[in-house]
């Protein structure tokens, strides 16, 4: 199908992007564009507190859509090309996530490019999935259901964060979720038939990955280092179950898919789910969309 008729008429008025990219400015712009905390999804509780990790205390936001006497977690990482996104310009998403699967979501603000050379934002989601899970008691932990959601370069966190508890011995993961993941900083645009059918007009064009992703690049990550593409890692089997949610007209459509593929080669239970008329970022920008929407849905079932 076309891209959707309301993601293409946004996407018609946006401006092209700067020639130079300018992080604090972006991020301003971003934080400019968050929904009043009145108008937000009404949750039993949104809590702000500091995880203390083996890499020193990261902020966290925690949502509980009801009381219950114990909750599986949910830890979710943002996405924005390792540089921008933060605790608000991705609330909405927690919300959603905690309202429509029941578990205590647990949103992560962790260090950005360029400000903070590689791995620390990498270190400071592993060390809160860490710290969920010697904090219980605090967080009314079931110690059943441990899940791991990101979008985008969120999801490249998610998958490079399951092979270093593997190799950790840290088996307390249950399940990872991917939306739109980048798992694979390679950008040879030769790599992934997506990259190039999906170039131009659907929001991220391939030409602003490397850019975009060029502060990351340059804080010390490696794109042959299976923590920044660990889509690379030689072996996966033994990694938790997996759902991979990818869009039709996504330039990293191909690279999730693949990594949902390599996956079931492993022996690893993973379900890949292509949106059809959708580019990136729809789960964040396009979640009132209803077919779009249900990609929260579709995640409680998954995690159900």
């Amino acid at each position: 199908m076309p891209l959707h008729p309301e993601i293409a008429k946004v996407l018609a008025t946006l401006p092209a992007p700067p020639a130079e990219l300018d992080p604090v400015a972006m991020r301003a712009f971003d934080e400019s564009q968050v929904t009043p905390v009145g108008d937000r999804l009404p949750l039993h509780s949104v809590e702000d507190l500091t995880a203390k990790t083996p890499y020193g205390d990261v902020p966290v936001r925690v949502y509980a859509a009801d009381e219950k006497p114990a909750y599986g977690v949910l830890v979710y990482l943002h996405g924005g090309a390792f540089f921008l996104g933060s605790l608000e310009t991705h609330d909405h998403i927690a919300r959603a996530l905690a309202k429509e699967t029941g578990l205590k979501v647990v949103s992560v603000g962790y260090r950005l490019a360029p400000e903070h050379q590689f791995p620390a934002g990498l270190e400071d989601c592993y060390g809160v999935v860490q710290w969920v899970a010697e904090s219980g008691d605090l967080l009314g932990w079931d110690r059943d259901t441990l899940a791991l959601a990101g979008d985008s370069s969120g999801g490249n966190f998610v998958a490079a964060i399951v092979g270093m508890a593997k190799d950790d011995g840290f088996n307390l993961i249950t399940h990872q979720v991917l939306f739109y993941p980048s798992v694979d900083l390679d950008f040879d645009i030769d790599r992934y038939a997506s990259l190039r059918e999906n170039a131009v007009g659907y929001g991220l064009e391939t030409a602003g990955l490397k850019p975009f992703n060029a502060f990351y690049i340059n804080s010390g990550a490696d794109p042959a280092d299976v923590r920044v593409s660990p889509i690379k890692r030689e072996d996966l089997g033994g990694l938790p179950p997996a759902l991979i949610i990818t869009g039709e007209f996504d330039p990293l459509r191909d690279e999730g898919e693949l990594y949902g593929r390599r996956l079931r080669e492993a022996g690893v239970e993973a379900r890949v789910s292509r949106y059809e008329g959708a580019g990136h970022g729809f789960v964040q920008h396009f979640f009132w969309i209803p077919q779009y929407y249900r990609a929260f849905a579709e995640t409680t079932e998954f995690l159900a």
